[in-house]
């Protein structure tokens, strides 16, 4: 883990992305803590205050800290996406090594399934579920969970395919053990690296698409502080104060930057033909 670690920070886009990471990991678990105001204090004799001394980065039309609001909704933000990154791509790697290791009729009635799922783009995906299952965080985790398993499905099957030829899966087979031992304990561990290059990389899809179900209204629901409910109650100020969109709309970007960073990093440091 050291190792891949100093591998990771050699790299440039390893480097910035775990900084990154560094400043978002500690808003998620010190921001309510280091929050200069409550994320839910009205002042309306502040409102639309312009970034200041008394508000860095202004307040929005309830005079709410608008850095505040930021530093709380990281912890609502952005470990929801990354648990529905984790459940999905968890379902989805299952099914991908399982398929690999049926083959023949059932590996082709599993991906053809899988595909015609995948066909489905996953924003549309979330929102036929959310609006089945209800609006909310917790359902809008699950309805991501779901759109991401077909995808690290397909990822995880390709790789799959060519551990199920290996001869230590053969053995397994020869000795007589059962499918789920070979699938968790012979082929799935290891397909690991792929499958958390591409987790990674997903969780910056996961906040963006979080963010954008908080936005039409199916996510977080007020008064929550999540960036994407920030993002949608300022679009009707952005003219009287546009800090109130800009910065949770930087948040999210950022974060997403930082997760991309760090799966780039990632896949070439788990390269093992890249030996820099």
């Amino acid at each position: 883990m050291t190792e891949l670690l100093i591998r990771l920070m050699r790299r440039p886009q390893g480097f910035v992305g775990v900084a990154l990471l560094a400043l978002i990991v500690a808003a998620c678990l010190f921001g309510p803590a280091l929050a200069p105001y409550a994320p839910e204090k009205i002042d309306f004799l502040g409102r639309f205050r312009a970034p200041g001394w008394q508000n860095w980065l202004g307040a929005d039309q309830f005079g709410r800290d608008v850095l505040s609001r930021l530093m709380v909704g990281a912890r609502s933000t952005v470990p929801l996406a990354v648990i529905a990154t984790f459940a999905g791509s968890a379902a989805g790697a299952i099914i991908g090594v399982g398929s690999a290791y049926l083959g023949g009729r059932t590996d082709e009635a599993i991906m053809r399934t899988n595909d015609a799922v995948m066909a489905i783009p996953g924003l549309l995906m979330a929102l036929l579920l959310v609006s089945t299952l209800g609006n909310g965080s917790g359902n809008a985790v699950i309805a991501i969970a779901v759109a991401f398993a077909p995808g690290m499905a397909r990822v995880t099957r390709s790789a799959a395919l060519n551990v199920r030829n290996q001869d230590y899966v053969k053995a397994a087979i020869a000795r007589g053990e059962g499918a789920p031992w070979i699938i968790f304990r012979e082929m799935l561990p290891n397909v690991m690296a792929p499958i958390v290059i591409e987790s990674t990389i997903r969780v910056s899809f996961a906040v963006m698409l979080f963010a954008t179900l908080s936005f039409l209204g199916v996510g977080a629901q007020p008064p929550a502080s999540e960036w994407g409910l920030m993002v949608a109650d300022a679009r009707q100020y952005m003219h009287q104060a546009p800090w109130g969109l800009i910065a949770p709309s930087a948040a999210i970007a950022l974060t997403a930057i930082a997760f991309n960073l760090v799966g780039d990093g990632l896949r070439d440091a788990l390269n093992p033909k890249d030996e820099r």
